[in-house]
């Protein structure tokens, strides 16, 4: 089993000059920063402005820039991050529960407390339980929010490939689930939020009603199949209901001075501004035209081998890298993580084999371990870096082996 999460000290944003230039080169100056404030007792997103109660300790406000965020200040809070998940909703509660902020009672109630979880993408593909996975993450997402902590989401490269209709990657029962959640829309008169949120606590049981119908077809049947990609293309596509809901999140997101992307920032993403990319791509997933009536694909963030969801330059095997390929790589990463005054950058997208780990004097983290059973199916593996006061500023990584856990790695960043 395997999922990988990472907890990271919250420290203060740098001064306001470096968070501007973690945005920075937007070409917009109206995102303004948003506020969890405590005399509000739910979080909303909506032009801009965020409230949200603050229970427990007093904490500052979590600040929220960009829409989608782009920029978030968590003073206090500990914060997870959880690698690719590929539709493998088993291996996604693991982690979560693992990470402490998911109850082990079949619930799925959020017991993070102020913690901010952040997911680095690829929930879709390889896996049937897709829906049901975005479903536990929005639930978990308004449970946080009530207690002063928060789940963000990154769009990986099979989110991206999804809302552009490539489903080479679909597996058979995800297509069944689409099927089965569309129908589901129908029963909810396509109230899409509503039934979105609820979809985890019933996609169970009309996996094992279909099942169960004398009229279920095999997962060979190509009527069947055509059905499923019928249901997959209008839920996906620019504008249709969850490629809406994916819009909601960024491609690049700094909380503190963390940087948190799918494959890998680089100094050109940097130059055209991270705020600008997460804007194109939520308007590009939305169904937002351009002057000539169709949606822009924005190819600097999802196309290419250098693109922000394909990159896999941090992720390499550094055996196999001459000392110079090594050194070449580690001065793209500084000046990537200077130009967005950030400490560090943490990535999934390449399985490791060998679990979570960092490179580059931990200057980047790689925490995707192949947790699905469409992937490696390897054992759930948390990275941690516990509040500043807990644990002196020192990032642990975590190995699960049912239940016990041990240290994989400690780095002390004080």
């Amino acid at each position: 089993m395997a999922s990988s999460s990472l907890c990271l000290n919250s420290l203060p944003l740098p001064p306001s000059s470096s968070s501007s230039s973690s945005s920075s080169s937007s070409s917009s100056s109206s995102s303004h920063p948003r506020k969890l404030s405590e005399t509000c007792s739910s979080w909303t997103l909506s032009n801009n402005n965020v409230c949200c109660s603050i229970a427990g300790a007093a904490l500052k406000p979590i600040v929220v820039s960009g829409n989608p965020p782009t920029v978030v200040s968590a003073p206090g809070r500990r914060i997870v991050a959880v690698g690719d998940l590929h539709g493998d909703i088993d291996q996604a509660r693991c982690a979560l529960e693992i990470a402490g902020v998911l109850s082990s009672d079949g619930q799925d109630s959020w017991t993070g407390g102020q913690t901010v979880l952040i997911q680095l993408g690829d929930v879709l593909d390889r896996g049937e339980d897709e829906i049901a996975i975005l479903s536990l993450l929005r639930s978990l997402d308004i449970q946080a929010k009530a207690e002063g902590g928060a789940v963000f989401q990154i769009n990986g490269n099979h989110e991206t490939m999804n809302v552009e209709g490539d489903f080479r990657y679909v597996d058979s029962g995800g297509f069944d689930e689409c099927t089965d959640f569309l129908d589901y829309l129908n029963d909810y008169h396509y109230d899409c939020e509503e039934a979105f949120v609820g979809w985890v606590g019933v996609s169970k049981r009309w996996k094992e009603d279909r099942r169960m119908s004398k009229n279920y077809l095999g997962p060979l049947n190509l009527v069947k199949r055509q059905k499923g990609v019928i249901a997959r293309s209008v839920l996906f596509r620019p504008g249709g209901p969850l490629a809406c809901e994916l819009a909601r999140h960024a491609i690049v997101l700094k909380v503190n001075d963390w940087l948190f992307c799918h494959g890998g920032l680089l100094p050109h993403h940097v130059a055209y501004g991270i705020e600008r990319m997460n804007r194109e791509v939520s308007d590009w997933m939305r169904g937002l035209s351009d002057s000539d009536g169709s949606p822009r694909i924005p190819f600097l963030a999802t196309h290419g081998y250098d693109s922000v969801v394909w990159n896999r330059l941090y992720s390499r095997d550094t055996s196999d890298l001459e000392d110079y390929q090594i050194g070449q790589i580690n001065t793209i990463l500084q000046e990537t993580l200077q130009a967005v005054g950030a400490k560090a950058m943490v990535v999934g997208h390449t399985p490791q084999t060998t679990g979570v780990n960092c490179e580059y004097n931990c200057s980047i983290w790689r925490i995707d371990v192949g947790m699905s059973s469409g992937v490696l199916y390897s054992r759930p593996e948390v990275v941690l870096f516990m509040v500043l006061e807990i644990k002196d500023d020192k990032a642990r990584a975590i190995r699960s082996n049912w239940d016990t856990f041990s240290e994989l790695h400690v780095v002390d960043y004080t």
